[in-house]
């Protein structure tokens, strides 16, 4: 039964990738080897200028079934960075998140998995970073789950130049020293339960004792999930406001 449900969770994934992607021409899938297995990778072609910065998009418990997640790519297209999903989320993972029966679970089985995840990002932002085109550039864009593996694998890095982070920061219980990160732009729902506000504040807070520039943007009414409510006000700007940060660090 258990073969049977990450069967059909791996269907799913792409019939929605292939919905997603539907509206361009150019999307192209690859994989890159890590020390946890293979990771999928779906991009949106390359953006018009000859050196076009990459984006780590990484999301949520939930994976990649939005179509908005389409929209989001061809928005950070626009402002010529190249956008990539990367499935750090498997299959196996999706299946064991969904049937986990109670929020302890997930976050016992997070715990558990954030190693693998994070060194996996890490290999695929140095993958993404040697690519000339590129231009040795490289931003990532985590939402919920996504953004608290994005932060632990930005945590002391060289090779992540940029940081967005979407209603998520540390992981549970992490505990590692944080002597440096990123500039980080934090996109926060008013009306997030998931993950309050005030979370959002003080690593905000913490952010700037480390003397890195750091901005958060909040959105009222927002809810947790606001940033994928595909045609909302509310998620239009956050995704501009999410590639014009990027872009204003990494097209220097």
């Amino acid at each position: 039964m258990r073969l049977f449900k990450i069967i059909v969770a791996t269907l799913a994934i792409a019939l929605f990738a292939t919905r997603a992607f539907a509206q361009s021409s150019e999307q192209q899938r690859f994989v890159v080897p890590t020390g946890n297995g293979e990771v999928l990778i779906e991009s949106f072609g390359d953006c018009a200028s000859a050196i076009c910065p990459a984006v780590l998009i990484l999301s949520g418990s939930k994976g990649f079934g939005a179509p908005v997640y389409g929209e989001i790519g061809q928005t950070f297209r626009t402002a010529g960075l190249n956008a990539y999903l990367v499935h750090v989320l498997s299959p196996v993972d999706l299946d064991a998140i969904a049937t986990a029966g109670s929020a302890q679970a997930r976050v016992a089985y997070y715990a558990k998995r954030l190693p693998d995840w994070t060194s996996s990002v890490q290999r695929v932002a140095s993958h993404l970073e040697s690519q000339s085109r590129h231009g040795g550039r490289v931003g990532v864009l985590g939402i919920s789950l996504g953004a608290q593996i994005a932060l632990a694998a930005s945590v002391g890095r060289t090779d992540i130049d940029a940081l967005v982070l979407v209603d998520g920061g540390f992981p549970n219980g992490y505990s590692r020293p944080v002597g440096s990160l990123p500039p980080l732009h934090l996109i926060w729902g008013s009306a997030d339960r998931t993950f309050p506000l005030s979370i959002g504040r003080e690593l905000q807070r913490t952010t700037q004792r480390l003397g890195v520039p750091v901005s958060l943007d909040v959105y009222e009414g927002g809810t947790h999930d606001f940033f994928l409510r595909s045609g909302t006000l509310n998620a239009d700007a956050a995704h501009k406001s999410a590639a014009n940060f990027l872009a204003s660090y990494l097209l220097q």
